[in-house]
């Protein structure tokens, strides 16, 4: 079972030792100045224990009236039955005449019933098993996770020099997103490691994944060859009899928008459903381009094809875990360069929060996007807009979480431990509000009285560390000691964090035997796949 928020405690909850800010006695001892010297030390060493799931408390954004939402889904039904969807797939397609789809060709026309019949039996939580079990975590309902960006065929380096990443590389992103706090996955190829062949890549980002934090993880999805593999190596990391009726990993598999689903996506999909595996369903829509330029109708036919990528989990292996889906983008009428940060994302958002709870089905979306060049406070921007709306919208698998810029051409060092520690401040708003400490918190407006401050109080001391958010990468202090302090912006200070934790950072090591039967597993793959730049058709 997934730790809650509700039953860990907050690491700042934990502190109830005096202020460091009060002077030294002079009679103190030196034993007790050390103690004392030891409490700030330990206050000031950075803090990576994951925080839980996050447990929403906050009213969702709902724009839709009940009725919109029927109208909504009932233009999605009509699309199912009246346009329907391509599979091209000979498999998928023998699969739906089977399951009595109206197959004609490679388009296939989905009876309304047959969908609702096959979407009510996905289960609506899902408990992600990690390698160590205290960073399990459960989404459906108001619980939610963190997963980093993944995709980048470029990086923005510890010197900020964009460039092609290598295996190392990404070693390094996934040892950072296993030292931050908010981010609850390694992902996978948070970015492509250019110096290995493409045929044989996904089995040491997987590995990566697996072998440099503990957390959960997301699996390749790049062929059925390719998830059959990743699926292979977790068996060996968790078992076969675990993995036949516990979730341990994700896979995405993204439809082409409009209404197509392809051979390479769906045989992911099955290999995934047969392990009883959960996959995204993911419509990648450009809004304006690939769906009517318009928000609602977008959501209409977004929708469409959400659900029967979500029914043909279940036509697979009925009862599987599945997540509704989607990548998000607004495309410029200007130049057709997909946009990030726009408001009809974020409306566009709420309402695919909104038919995901009508369907009872857990839902993904993408976090903290930006189209920026750089770090800049145009990406700052787009990331904190699309960060508010998708909590307010009340996703469940938030991905591409931490590191998006140039709308994801790179995955920058800088702006990924930015973006997970905003992430850690979106965490706390959408936890909701406090009420523990109100009537000490009381009684201390009685203790202090007019004129007086609180700094010095007992429950100001007691709560100093969880009463207010303090970022630590941006900066707050009087523009002297910024000055003082180098003068450095953000970027300088997100890199300094970065190059820090890898420093810190300590391998949470594998079982040896299992780590032996990975590095087997891989070598002999690597052995029978051909060393190609390119996938051909078999891998």
């Amino acid at each position: 079972m997934a730790v809650t928020s509700a039953q860990a405690p907050s690491r700042a909850q934990t502190s109830s030792e005096p202020s460091d800010s009060a002077p030294t006695n002079a009679g103190e001892s030196p034993a007790r100045g050390r103690g004392r010297a030891a409490r700030r030390a330990a206050r000031q060493a950075p803090d990576t224990r994951m925080l839980p799931q996050l447990e929403r408390r906050l009213p969702l954004v709902e724009p839709l009236t009940a009725e919109q939402v029927a109208k909504i889904d009932a233009a999605s039904m009509d699309i199912l039955e009246e346009v329907g969807v391509v599979f091209r797939d000979p498999i998928a397609l023998e699969d739906w005449r089977k399951a009595g789809a109206d197959v004609r060709g490679e388009r296939v026309h989905l009876d309304r019933n047959l969908i609702r019949e096959l979407i009510a039996s996905i289960p609506s939580t899902i408990t992600y098993n990690a390698r160590d079990p205290q960073k399990s975590v459960e989404i459906g309902g108001n619980k939610s996770m963190f997963v980093p960006m993944t995709g980048a065929p470029y990086l923005r380096d510890l010197e900020d020099k964009r460039r092609a990443p290598t295996l190392e590389d990404l070693a390094n992103f996934h040892k950072l997103a296993h030292m931050l706090p908010a981010l609850h996955s390694s992902a996978h190829h948070i970015v492509e490691p250019m110096d290995h062949p493409v045929s044989q890549r996904h089995l040491r980002i997987t590995y990566s994944s697996m072998k440099h934090s503990d957390k959960i993880f997301m699996g390749m999805t790049t062929s059925g060859k390719n998830a059959e593999d990743v699926l292979d190596m977790c068996e060996i990391l968790f078992g076969a009899d675990f993995m036949r009726h516990n979730a341990v990993v994700t896979g995405n598999c993204n439809g082409n928008s409009p209404l197509v689903w392809d051979q390479t996506m769906l045989s992911a999909m099955r290999a995934f459903n047969r392990r009883n595996q959960p996959v995204l369903c993911s419509p990648f829509v450009l809004g304006g381009a690939n769906t009517p330029a318009s928000a609602v109708p977008a959501v209409a036919q977004l929708n469409a094809e959400a659900l029967s990528g979500l029914a043909y989990t279940q036509v697979v292996n009925k009862g599987c875990p599945a997540i509704y889906g989607h990548y998000l983008s607004t495309v410029s009428m200007r130049s057709g360069a997909p946009m990030a940060g726009t408001p009809e994302i974020s409306l566009m958002n709420f309402m695919i929060g909104q038919m995901a709870r009508h369907y009872d089905v857990p839902w993904r979306t993408s976090n903290t996007l930006g189209g920026a060049k750089t770090l800049d406070a145009q990406a700052g921007y787009e990331s904190a807009t699309t960060l508010q709306a998708v909590l307010l919208a009340g996703a469940n698998y938030i991905w591409h979480s931490a590191g998006w810029n140039e709308a994801g051409m790179h995955c920058s060092m800088a702006k990924f431990v930015i973006d997970a520690e905003q992430c850690a401040m979106g965490y706390r708003m959408a936890e909701g509000l406090r009420w523990d400490d109100f009537d000490e918190a009381l009684a201390a407006v009685r203790d202090i009285g007019p004129g007086g401050h609180y700094l010095g109080h007992p429950h100001t001391q007691a709560n100093f560390q969880r009463a207010f958010f303090m970022p630590t990468l941006f900066d707050n202090n009087s523009i002297e000691q910024w000055m003082a302090e180098g003068s450095k912006d953000v970027t300088q200070r997100g890199l300094e964090k970065a190059r820090q934790l890898l420093a810190d950072y300590e391998e949470p090591r594998l079982d040896p035997g299992v780590n032996e039967a990975l590095l087997d597993y891989i070598a002999r793959r690597e052995r029978e796949i051909p060393a190609v730049d390119a996938l051909n058709e078999e891998y």
